[in-house]
């Protein structure tokens, strides 16, 4: 994290106070409405990475890196079929241009994770899709680092941690931390069932790896997101399968939206069983200032007439939910206005995207939450390319009242 001396904050201070506010230009080319702090940023531009989901970007010496994910490929056979990737790309402009750089030499993968540490970018975990996007699914635990995204080390073909996506990574107090997962593929795409995780593992390098807890209080899932602040670790929903089922009280989803942390990693403490808003996989969290900000990810989808079983005449319409929320501390929650993205719909609501929390303005005195890429499919039964996004946004909110 930057720091700043007291001098230059507030010769900043001084110069901000007599700066003219200059609205932001959409996408559209409009101003937004005051109201919203949602921006795209890049997008749609056939020169550039390939729209995907279960992709990483981290930020590194003020640069922005975009590598991996998949995309589906509805050209192939198999309906779960997709293309995965290993390419790099670099933006030195938050995220309005890319550059590839080239292509990894790890092999390609989606739904991974990548940290940064010590000047230094990591790589590990993560799937592929099997032979021709046909289960079973490859696994990975190895670890790759790079400076510049250009040159990779081989840390570990194999960290003792049991290969696995969906996984949580985290740099906190000086360690990498890995947390959860899944190896396997689920019922719901052909595979034979996944083994759930909630191991957390820890490493100074990358490459030498100690196990901090087997079995964390928190129950097993994979895709759960996880922030640090004020000493802390959050462990903040996630999932324990793909396939919703509907019962008594009706629809029985196999998600989470209880809130976990943790000062080691090793002792956990149950913030609440039951956060405000809905449980769901596949979204993000991030912290700008003292406030967790969560938002974003999958929700089960609903034929338009519930009464009667999903078929070409009654197609199933999106269910991602399309609130954001704030807290500082993980047991209170206040819903924001409006939606992330500017959604006005659930089919605007991406799942399996990743996001970062950058210093922009004047001296990096402002923070602001960057998304990259993300999927708006309700069914890898009929694959959509179209709703798998190459997008950049930035959400920058205007007053801290929450």
């Amino acid at each position: 994290m930057k720091r700043y001396h007291l001098a230059p904050l507030i010769t900043a201070l001084a110069v901000l106070t007599m700066l003219v506010a200059v609205p932001a230009v959409s996408a559209s080319g409009q101003s937004p409405d005051p109201s919203s702090s949602w921006t795209k940023v890049y997008g749609d531009d056939p020169s550039g990475w390939t729209g995907r989901a279960g992709l990483q970007a981290v930020e590194l010496r003020n640069r922005l890196y975009v590598m991996g994910g998949r995309t589906p490929d509805p050209s192939q056979f198999d309906p779960f079929a997709g293309i995965l990737w290993n390419d790099v790309w670099e933006s030195r402009d938050l995220g309005a241009s890319w550059n590839r750089l080239g292509t990894a030499p790890w092999a390609a993968r989606g739904y991974f994770q990548a940290v940064t540490r010590g000047g230094a970018m990591y790589v590990m975990g993560g799937q592929n899709l099997g032979a021709g996007g046909v289960p079973p699914s490859e696994f990975f635990n190895d670890v790759w680092t790079s400076r510049d995204g250009v040159s990779w080390k081989l840390l570990t073909d194999h960290a003792p941690w049991q290969a696995r996506a969906g996984l949580s990574a985290i740099e906190f107090k000086g360690w990498i931390y890995v947390l959860g997962g899944s190896n396997g593929d689920d019922v719901a795409i052909g595979g034979s069932g996944r083994e759930l995780f909630n191991d957390v593992w820890r490493s100074r390098d990358g490459k030498s790896w100690q196990l901090v807890t087997s079995a964390a209080p928190w129950p097993a899932r994979a895709g759960a997101a996880v922030v640090q602040k004020n000493g802390y670790l959050y462990l903040l929903g996630g999932e324990n399968g793909f396939l919703c089922t509907v019962g008594p009280a009706g629809l029985q989803c196999p998600y989470f939206n209880d809130v976990w942390r943790s000062r080691d990693g090793a002792t956990w403490e149950l913030v609440t069983a039951a956060a405000a808003w809905s449980a769901r996989p596949g979204h993000q969290a991030q912290v700008l200032g003292d406030t967790i900000v969560v938002f974003g990810g999958f929700g089960w989808p609903s034929p338009v007439n519930p009464t009667q079983p999903p078929g070409p005449d009654n197609p199933l319409l999106p269910g991602h939910p399309t609130d954001q929320w704030a807290s500082r501390d993980g047991s209170q929650w206040t819903k924001l206005p409006g939606s992330p993205w500017n959604a006005t719909s659930s089919a605007d609501i991406k799942y399996d995207f990743d996001s970062l929390v950058v210093r922009t303005g004047i001296l990096g005195l402002r923070q602001s939450i960057f998304t990259f890429g993300g999927d708006r499919e309700i069914s890898f039964v009929s694959p959509d390319p179209t709703a798998v996004d190459d997008e950049v946004w930035r959400f920058s909110p205007q007053l801290w009242r929450w």
